[in-house]
């Protein structure tokens, strides 16, 4: 009853709106989901690259266990939308409209870092081997959306929020061998070694192929969460961060937009923001007065920028816990304020 409860707070079908505050740090925040319609017959549809794609490989594989460094090994391919330069893409016309809805004088939030109320804070992930045995996983919410298993999901993968929270409890695991990512959402971990989620994904990081049209995944957007996550192992290891980042917002509008897949409101204002729409941190910003850590995740969203990819806090940027974060140099990436981005363009808003 506990995640029945918890989902239909988060998401709503077509006929039915069931409305709720969820608490995502320390902001309440208003988040649903919504069964999905297919295109519209007026409405231009997009044409993904779906091929797989041939990406490099490094010399060190990537580590194994909770937060294991990557070594700086390319999510998905390098043509993909995630690991797209949209430094000089075009500016939406009206972006300074959807930036004030949002809230123009809000901060940007790094919703990760150490540990928050006793449990990690962020989104927690774990790198295992291609030999890492497969369990059954147990969809249940939103199966018909969801990739049916087994997962290589090991006892020990992290929970979102710790193994005692009510949130999201999200369960990323990224099987190195194979270069495959499974992710789950509201994930309960049963004594027979199985699991129980509300919803699952698979992604295969070789392809760019997406979700079928309308689907969710784990996220309200029908996106991958992992690859949008800031990661400690990229901007001390790698001092650079090769893609873009992703972000929440409070109300979102009931559209999307390439490469999202899916939406998460009912309302139809097109001054808010669609699932997917992507914001970039304006050139114009002054990155000097940051710690050389923080610029790496600046010059990301200068270069990369951040995908709208859930109902939640407005502005909270979305990374992975590490007890090695600082926490008050986290914060300062406060200074940076709504009215310092721009939307980019959006070509073809999917509504329903």
């Amino acid at each position: 009853m506990l995640e029945l409860a918890a989902v239909m707070k988060r998401w709503h079908k077509a006929t039915v709106l069931t409305g709720a505050f969820v608490l995502v740090g320390v902001s309440a925040i208003a988040s649903s989901r919504n069964a999905t319609q297919p295109y519209a017959a007026s409405m231009p549809t997009p044409t993904p690259v779906t091929r797989p794609r041939t990406v490099s490989t490094n010399a060190r594989p990537p580590d194994l266990g909770p937060g294991a460094s990557l070594h700086g090994k390319q999510l998905f391919p390098p043509d993909n939308p995630w690991n797209q330069d949209i430094s000089n893409a075009p500016v939406d016309p009206n972006s300074a409209r959807i930036i004030a809805t949002i809230g123009a004088g809000a901060q940007l939030h790094p919703d990760f870092g150490t540990v928050y109320r006793g449990a990690p804070n962020g989104i927690p992930y774990i790198v295992v081997s291609g030999s890492q045995p497969l369990v059954p996983i147990n969809l249940t919410s939103y199966a018909s959306e969801s990739d049916r298993g087994p997962y290589p999901v090991p006892r020990n993968a992290p929970i979102e929020g710790g193994g005692n929270s009510d949130g999201d409890r999200h369960v990323i695991v990224v099987d190195r061998d194979n270069w495959k990512l499974y992710e789950m959402f509201r994930s309960f971990p049963n004594s027979d070694g199985s699991w129980r989620s509300a919803s699952g994904a698979i992604f295969d990081l070789k392809s760019n192929a997406l979700r079928p049209d309308g689907w969710t995944s784990s996220d309200a957007a029908g996106l991958p969460i992992f690859p949008g996550l800031v990661r400690y192992d990229e901007v001390f290891e790698q001092r650079e961060i090769r893609h873009a980042l992703r972000f929440t917002v409070r109300k979102s509008r009931a559209a999307y937009v390439y490469p999202a897949r899916h939406y998460a409101s009912s309302d139809t204002d097109p001054n808010l923001p669609p699932m997917g729409m992507r914001v970039r941190l304006k050139a114009s910003f002054d990155m000097t007065q940051f710690s050389p850590a923080n610029r790496v995740i600046l010059r990301a969203l200068k270069k990369y920028g951040m995908f709208v990819a859930d109902n939640g806090g407005n502005w909270f940027l979305s990374g992975a816990p590490d007890m090695r974060w600082s926490d008050e140099d986290l914060s300062i990436l406060k200074i940076v304020q709504a009215h310092d981005f721009e939307v980019l363009r959006m070509d073809r808003i999917v509504t329903k």
